[in-house]
């Protein structure tokens, strides 16, 4: 193989890997990939450069995403809500001067993208805290690289939220450096907080008192283990065809899986999330439970126990093969799919008439403890 095509191969795979998400850091992905392609040891020089590889995953984003049936991506709304979201947690951090970076900036988001935000401070466990004070679940990260034969030590917070944040923690001095891209070596556009106000304003249509309501909304948001509470009772009330589900109430369909989820991914709180809430839609509107249940829990469940949900429908079409070959193939392309079939499974064995489950309360306390445990 010559070394111009295994550069290209090399790049091209790990695209896949970034899109995908599995791996995040570019050298990570290089010597994934490179090891990939079943060479073993490959030269520097035969490596892609963080641009080739970032030019392979727009156009993966733009091969996978936005092509969906209707309704099912919409990229201007997504961003649209990152942007306010990522706007308010700049509200909730205004001591540490955030500044936004990144793809929710320039509005090149794709499947996975974070909230990428610099945080200025000399006490990252202050950062810490304050999260706490929000009763936002959070891990810290410190990543030790040489550069320029000196030791430093980065600082990330990853808080999980509707959409995923990052923080980046810099100390006060570094205020007004401008920091330049590992992959164009140009400076990284960011944006303040009120910067990024008028950037909404300007490219979403909303007005002052429009912005400055859905952010008091989000003040206001009710604690979400309250809000799973409140959409699981009513389901012991919503009875089944005793045909298809002779265990019953759905209720009782919903703790039987969760409970099979628990002994195949017991640390998985997304996962089991999934589980607990996959029909809890048909308290609201039995004939579109999925995009009723997606509805209400909107802002409360991340985006992989969103699309886990919004495709256990289309699980069982790809079990007895109705669905169609287009839409199977998709679906099968996706990362989380061996996740999507496991939920599928749980779903088909959760319909025992009788069988002793775990209480809701039981439930919401474990997968909560988990969150707390493992952030």
């Amino acid at each position: 193989m010559s070394s111009s095509k295994l550069r290209r191969q090399i790049a091209w795979s790990a695209a896949r890997l970034m899109h995908s998400r599995v791996v995040t850091e570019y050298y990570q992905a290089k010597q994934k990939a490179a090891r990939q392609t079943g060479r073993g040891w490959v030269k520097p020089s035969d490596l892609p450069s963080n641009a080739e590889i970032r030019e392979q995953v727009q156009i993966l984003s733009r091969l996978h995403e936005g092509h969906g049936p209707p309704g099912e991506n919409d990229p201007s709304d997504r961003l649209r809500r990152m942007r306010v979201r990522g706007l308010w947690w700049m509200n909730q951090l205004h001591e540490f001067h955030p500044k936004l970076i990144g793809s929710v900036l320039t509005g090149g988001i794709r499947d996975g993208s974070d909230i990428d935000i610099h945080v200025f401070t000399n006490h990252p466990d202050v950062i810490s805290q304050r999260l706490d004070s929000l009763g936002a679940s959070h891990t810290i990260q410190r990543k030790r690289l040489v550069k320029n034969n000196e030791l430093r030590v980065y600082t990330h917070i990853h808080v999980r939220d509707e959409f995923p944040i990052e923080l980046t923690v810099y100390s006060t001095s570094q205020l007004g450096f401008r920091f330049r891209s590992s992959i164009t070596g140009k400076p990284i556009e960011r944006v303040s907080k009120d910067d990024l106000e008028k950037l909404i304003q300007i490219e979403h249509g909303f007005d002052p008192s429009q912005l400055h309501q859905c952010l008091d909304d989000m003040d206001t948001r009710p604690d979400r283990w309250s809000v799973f509470l409140a959409l699981l009772l009513p389901l012991e009330n919503v009875r089944e065809n005793p045909k298809v589900h002779p265990e019953g109430d759905v209720l009782h369909h919903s703790l039987q899986v969760y409970d099979l989820a628990q002994d195949e991914s017991a640390y998985d709180e997304e996962f089991l999330l999934a589980a607990l809430l996959h029909d809890i839609g048909k308290a609201i509107d039995k004939d579109d439970h999925v995009a009723a249940g997606l509805e209400a829990l909107d802002g409360f469940i991340s985006e992989r126990t969103a699309w886990l949900i919004g495709h256990h429908m289309e699980a069982h079409r790809v079990r007895d093969h109705s669905i169609g070959a287009r839409r199977r193939k998709r679906l099968t392309a996706h990362p989380w799919f061996d996740d999507l079939m496991r939920l599928n499974d749980c779903d088909v064995a959760g319909r025992v008439a009788g069988a002793q489950t775990s209480s809701v309360e039981d439930a919401l306390d474990s997968i909560e403890q988990l969150e707390e445990m493992f952030g």
